[in-house]
């Protein structure tokens, strides 16, 4: 026999106050008729056959479970094991309440009631999948493989491992329910749950820390009754049993709603959930159950989606400002990324490290806006800094005379690609959640042909160049192309870079790379631009009807 002593007294938390009381007396939504016996329903002082731990009183359950499973997970999660079973003879509703060895006959419950009822936040069923996973061997060697869990002679004394297995009484103490849920011990900022869980930076993250009230509406966080984000702690987004999000054990099945349902400026300052909704956004709202923490842009086509998960870690944020020189602020810290050469990096420290997962190799953009003479959709090699030209992400850029740059940017600057990609409204939240204007841009950026030149038309240029000096013609003659033809910036320019694999110093230069539905070529089939050196260079091409064979500046 093998005998497990839930609590340290026999009067601990007193029982008879407790749902587990289910006798006639007992307070619960679910108890007997007439049975004035509070322990008959689990416990018996003498029975004989095979099954006898504990001194049980009901039969074992006999049905299959289908277990949790995520693609994270280390652990070996098999069927329902040791006590959890006998846990589970109530809990998953398939053995009837009153069903105990003790009686010849089933005891009768108020109501008519047999089975654990399905609409109760008891009921488990035999789906396992949305709930913490149990049975599993839980030793050193398990933990020396996930990083993330402690190593088990580190918990503390109130959470118990049986014939070292995690078990549903490693969390629970079904005679004790001081602290609610019949927990071990109490789960405020997460106590229980950090007793076996490790996770990296989650100790100094904003979820850890803020103070930040809950607002409880709509059911949110029914199994707690903490006030602040920080008391919440990981039950702000997780639930130990029937989870909408079965992986993972997320509240919402819908990933981004177990972000939104803070970050709409009920609990959060940050109302992103109005954000993504303007016209031109990453839409989040629009994939479900493709995301997965364990997916590799390195090495894997992944299937094209975008979760907040994507850029942003729960476990780690943080309202710690970038270093500065594109380095990722705390709002990033923690998320994976693909470095300028290519390769998969687990924890990335620029911010394009993190674009470039979606917008590099695997690139989830498999058409250009604007068709180009060089058509290049990897982002990545754009902004290379072996090639001709490029804006100044990665490195600084190649051209050492910018006369047009406006303070605080120099040749020797670098820019984030969430300088132009972001919020286009600076009183909501920064990034690239959502914008009003096309590409997701924080300005508008007109790239029709026969645009009215105007502070508006290309508000997006003239936040780091000078609209006065670039108009004066002093370097190459703007202002005879763009105000007086209304030629678009985007006719010659391409913003992001062209790759050296494609482009070179003389012909690509100054983002040169034409957009070829308003630029063609002249009447021998040529269109290519020439750098002839410091503020001189050639055209041959057919634009607005106008042909340059050659066409050079300075006159």
């Amino acid at each position: 026999m093998t005998l497990f002593f839930f609590a340290t007294s026999a009067l601990a938390g007193n029982i008879r106050a407790t749902k587990h009381n289910l006798s006639f007396s007992g307070p619960g939504a679910v108890t007997a008729e007439s049975e004035s016996q509070i322990c008959i329903f689990c416990h018996i002082p003498h029975r004989e056959g095979s099954e006898i731990s504990y001194l049980w009183n009901r039969s074992s359950p006999t049905k299959p479970y289908t277990p949790y499973y995520s693609s994270t997970l280390k652990a070996d999660v098999g069927q329902p094991t040791g006590s959890s079973r006998m846990c589970l003879s109530c809990h998953d509703g398939t053995i009837a309440l009153g069903a105990v060895a003790s009686s010849p006959t089933e005891i009768p419950f108020k109501g008519g009631i047999r089975y654990m009822p399905t609409d109760s936040t008891s009921y488990l069923g035999t789906d396992l999948s949305d709930d913490h996973p149990i049975s599993f061997v839980y030793d050193q060697a398990l933990s020396a493989g996930d990083t993330e869990l402690k190593d088990p002679s580190l918990l503390p004394p109130d959470v118990r491992l049986e014939n070292n297995q995690l078990q549903c009484v490693t969390c629970h103490d079904p005679h004790d329910d001081t602290y609610s849920q019949f927990l071990v011990m109490d789960n405020i900022a997460s106590s229980l749950c950090i007793a076996c869980h490790d996770i990296t930076g989650w100790t100094s993250s904003s979820h850890a820390l803020s103070n930040a009230e809950l607002v409880r509406t709509g059911g949110l966080w029914p199994n707690t009754d903490y006030a602040t984000v920080a008391e919440n702690g990981c039950e702000n987004c997780h639930l130990p049993h029937t989870a909408g999000g079965k992986e993972r054990l997320l509240i919402f099945a819908y990933e981004e709603d177990n972000c939104l349902d803070c970050h709409d400026g009920s609990v959060a300052t940050t109302d992103i959930a109005s954000v993504i909704t303007k016209r031109y956004n990453h839409s989040v709202q629009n994939y479900t159950g493709i995301h997965d923490p364990a997916e590799n842009f390195a090495t894997e086509r992944v299937p094209k989606h975008v979760e907040c998960s994507d850029c942003h870690n729960a476990h780690q944020a943080n309202d710690n400002p970038s270093a500065g020189g594109g380095m990722v602020s705390g709002a990033n810290k923690g998320v994976s990324g693909i470095s300028a050469g290519g390769q998969g990096v687990s924890e990335a420290r620029y911010v394009y490290e993190i674009c470039f997962k979606c917008h590099g190799d695997n690139n989830v953009t498999d058409e250009l806006f604007i068709i180009r003479q060089i058509g290049q959709i990897n982002t990545r090699l754009e902004f290379d800094p072996a090639n001709p030209s490029f804006h100044p992400v990665e490195a600084r850029g190649k051209n050492s005379d910018v006369p047009s740059l406006l303070p605080p940017y120099a040749v020797s600057s670098t820019i984030n690609c969430t300088d132009c990609h972001g919020n286009n409204d600076p009183s909501q939240p920064p990034g690239p959640h959502g914008s009003d204007w096309q590409y997701l841009l924080v300005e508008r950026y007109v790239t029709d042909d026969y645009t009215t030149e105007s502070p508006s038309s290309y508000a997006l240029c003239y936040n780091c160049h000078s609209r006065s000096v670039l108009l004066n013609d002093e370097s190459f003659p703007h202002s005879k192309h763009v105000v007086d033809q209304r030629v678009p910036c985007s006719a010659c320019h391409d913003p992001h870079g062209i790759s050296f694999m494609q482009g070179s110093s003389i012909h690509n230069s100054h983002l040169i790379n034409f957009d070829v539905s308003i630029v063609l070529p002249d009447d021998t089939g040529r269109l290519e631009y020439n750098d002839l050196g410091r503020f001189r260079g050639e055209c041959f091409l057919n634009c607005h009807g106008k042909l340059h064979i050659p066409k050079s500046y300075p006159q």
